[in-house]
């Protein structure tokens, strides 16, 4: 009981010493708080003063940043504006148009009227130097020499050109423009710059093209009156071909480098550069057209050949040279269509017509050989099958029968549409022949002498029958030829022929016919007729020609004429010799009737070709008669 007393006692003098302990702590702290408060009040104006110092000097510090910064870009500002000024230098065109793309940006945003017109004229400064250099590498593209071989060669824009055109021409299709950027202070004039370059485009590309060109429309032009006829007609085929492969490439190249991608821009530009081409196919078919009027008789091959090339392109150049541009009221194919189309409708009655005149247009006497008339009638018709699609259509355009002007055709009055090709077309060689046939009847029987016009005659119209339908050129010429056009050769051969033996043989068997004096001067006087007549006939054979360009019908008349006279002759010998009608019979009998057919054959023998012995022998048999060539 003590002890605990002890320890409690212990305990409250422990406690009072600590709350003396803790009274003493808090009037320490009281007082330490109250000191702490006066300092605050002391040192709290000098803590605001330097607050606001230090604010300061941070926004002197910011302000002197954005000074430099300000004067560091209008520094940049001035290069970029020089470098702008100066252009694209030499392997900086990329960091050029970075400026000038930089530059646009700016205009954006928010900058004063005077700053994004400034900034404005510059972006068109650099649009405009870039387009220079557009230009320039467009018109290195578009010079030099073509290559102007015998066969046009297409000369590609040169792909090392278009890979160094690719980026400006994208640079440039980024352009403001009135329509992207209506607010844009350059996009007027920035729009006007890139028309005007891409014109320059075209007429630079036209002219080269051109260039490349007109040599070989040339070259057509002036062999067009030396080369076959077809073939010329095709030269101009290959022409219109290589133009239409030009434009055809040039029509890509342009959609790949124009800075204008509008269709509208593009069609126009395509006008301007196919407009020399266009003027040069007008003014090389001009030509043609110029040579075929001057003489159509001589060219009608060529026009219809050249009708059926413009006609096969028709399609494809109003694709290409129409349909794509902006001409699309002008047609200039289809317009020397109609040019030639009316050359080659006038061209048949003109044929015929010519052919009519012929037989009114010799004077003097006529050589026995082929005249003119015939072989160039016969050249006609074997060139036809070369353009009888051509030729087809244009005589059903003028009508069946309507190429007879002058002969009863009434024209307007016999088109038929369901007439086919063969028929129109064997209608008009059957009139082709019928009026050649009756030519060379009037030619021949306006010779002085008929024993020479049928000698003419039978040569003329064996050279149509050879040439036509005995040994033609060609299997498709017999083909155009009808029936009756056959008919009407081989009858007519057989005639000329009949009407030959007549006018020169006839008079011989003449004299040697049986009559009612049978007296000795008679005789002597039938023998003197015969062998006189027999020289004008191996004097006209002298000069005249049979069939010389045709072997085996010359063989045939040949032998004809030895069995129409020598056997009259040998049995008019047989007849009078026993007779002894005189005592020199040779004096009136100059030749025997062997010798009278080795001289009628040899009227037959080509004359270049003769062979020495067979000449001599002739010679000798004319000499050993008394008679010389």
């Amino acid at each position: 009981m003590d002890d605990e007393t002890a320890e409690i006692e212990l305990l409250e003098q422990n406690l009072n010493k600590t709350r003396q302990i803790s009274q003493r702590m808090t009037t320490i702290l009281s007082s330490f708080d109250t000191r702490l408060v006066k300092l605050e009040k002391s040192i709290l104006p000098l803590y605001n003063s330097t607050q606001l110092l230090t604010r300061r000097a941070r926004n002197i510090e910011s302000a002197l940043g954005k000074i430099d910064e300000i004067a560091s870009y209008q520094e940049g500002i001035a290069a970029e504006e020089a470098l702008v000024l100066r252009g694209p230098q030499p392997g900086q065109l990329h960091e050029y148009i970075e400026v000038v793309q930089r530059m646009n940006a700016t205009i954006a945003f928010g900058m004063g009227d005077t700053g994004a017109r400034d900034t404005a004229r510059l972006v068109e400064t650099g649009a405009k130097k870039v387009l220079q250099r557009y230009t320039e590498l467009v018109a290195e593209a578009s010079s030099g020499t073509p290559i102007n071989g015998p066969d046009f060669e297409l000369i590609p824009f040169d792909p090392a050109m278009i890979a160094a055109l690719r980026p400006i021409v994208d640079f440039l299709r980024t352009l403001p423009l009135p329509r992207t950027h209506p607010s844009h202070p350059a996009a007027p004039a920035i729009q006007s710059a890139l028309k005007e370059a891409q014109k320059g485009y075209g007429d630079m590309r036209g002219a080269w093209v051109k260039k490349c060109l007109e040599v070989y429309g040339k070259r057509a032009v002036e062999r067009a009156g030396t080369i076959d006829a077809v073939n010329s007609g095709e030269e101009f085929g290959r022409f219109i071909q290589n133009m239409l492969n030009v434009a055809e490439d040039e029509y890509a190249v342009l959609n790949e480098l124009a800075p204008l991608t509008a269709p509208s821009f593009i069609a126009s530009t395509y006008t301007t550069l196919i407009t020399p081409l266009t003027s040069l196919f007008s003014s090389t078919f001009s030509s043609l057209s110029a040579l075929i009027k001057r003489s159509l008789h001589k060219y009608t091959i060529l026009a219809l050949s050249a009708y059926s090339c413009l006609l096969e392109y028709q399609e494809q150049w109003e694709d290409i040279m129409v349909n794509r541009s902006s001409r699309k009221d002008s047609n200039d194919l289809k317009d020397m269509l109609q040019a030639i189309r009316a050359s080659c409708q006038r061209s048949f009655p003109e044929f015929l017509a010519d052919i009519k005149i012929a037989a009114s247009s010799s004077q003097g006497e006529l050589s026995t050989g082929v005249v003119s008339v015939t072989m160039s009638t016969v050249e006609y018709l074997e060139r036809l099958p070369d353009v009888r699609e051509a030729a087809a259509s244009m005589l059903k355009s003028l009508g069946d029968g309507n190429w007879k002007m002058g002969e009863g055709a009434q024209v307007g009055k016999a088109k038929r549409d369901d007439i086919d090709d063969r028929t129109i077309l064997e209608h008009f060689t059957f009139d082709a022949v019928s009026m050649i046939v009756n030519t060379l009847q009037t030619l021949g029987r306006t010779n002085r002498r008929p024993a020479f016009g049928s000698i003419f005659l039978l040569n003329n119209i064996s050279y149509l029958l050879t040439r036509l339908i005995l040994k033609p050129r060609s299997p498709e010429i017999p083909a155009l030829l009808s029936d009756p056009s056959k008919n009407m050769l081989q009858s007519n051969f057989r005639t000329a022929k009949a009407a030959y033996f007549d006018s020169n043989f006839s008079p011989l068997l003449q004299t040697l016919a049986e009559d009612k004096d049978k007296s000795k001067s008679a005789t002597k006087e039938k023998f003197t007729r015969f062998f006189d007549l027999f020289e004008e006939v191996a004097e006209r054979h002298t000069l005249a020609r049979v069939l010389h360009d045709d072997d085996e019908s010359r063989e045939t008349v040949a032998d004809e004429a030895v069995k129409l006279v020598v056997p009259s002759l040998q049995r008019f010998i047989q007849r009078n010799m026993g007779k002894d009608f005189s005592k020199n019979p040779k004096k009136y009998i100059k030749m025997s009737a062997e010798e009278v057919e080795s001289l009628i054959k040899s009227f037959y023998l080509e004359r270049d070709n003769m062979p020495p012995p067979a000449e001599r022998a002739t010679n000798n048999l004319l000499i050993q008669a008394g008679w010389s060539r």
